[in-house]
């Protein structure tokens, strides 16, 4: 069920007048690729009317892992930029002020990724669930 589905049935109500923001949403390995579940949590952010969801080069089932995957996050990379780091830029790019995500790990992972780029004051990392609370009545 999405938050347009609550809509409908009168159990959540949208604020008609909101703040306004960009949020870029980050497809997690295990709700995408492994669920294959992409709309619902874009519906869910595109039914806000103080959200202009801006999609990131590599999405949906092209999406790029946030470095978590496989327990990841727990080891130290040994060439190159980090997965997470590579993930938070494609993020970054988008200049969205809000980078969104169903996953406590991705969200972990692109919280350490935004501070690497010393971003954490412009960009916030956030729950699709978070924000929704934050828009409904």
């Amino acid at each position: 069920m999405n938050i347009l589905n609550l809509e409908a049935t009168l159990k959540l109500q949208i604020k008609k007048e909101s703040e306004k923001h960009k949020v870029t949403y980050h497809d997690s390995c295990y709700l995408g690729r492994y669920n294959e579940i992409y709309d619902s949590p874009r519906k869910s952010l595109g039914a806000i009317t103080g959200i202009d969801l801006i999609e990131m080069e590599r999405n949906k089932s092209k999406g790029f892992c946030c470095g978590a995957g496989g327990g990841r996050m727990f080891l130290e990379d040994e060439s190159g930029e980090r997965i997470n780091e590579e993930r938070a830029k494609e993020a970054l790019s988008t200049n969205a002020d809000t980078i969104a995500s169903a996953c406590p790990f991705c969200m972990t992972m692109m919280t350490d990724g935004v501070k690497h780029f010393e971003k954490s004051e412009e960009v916030a990392v956030r729950d699709i669930a978070e924000i929704i609370l934050e828009y409904i009545n």
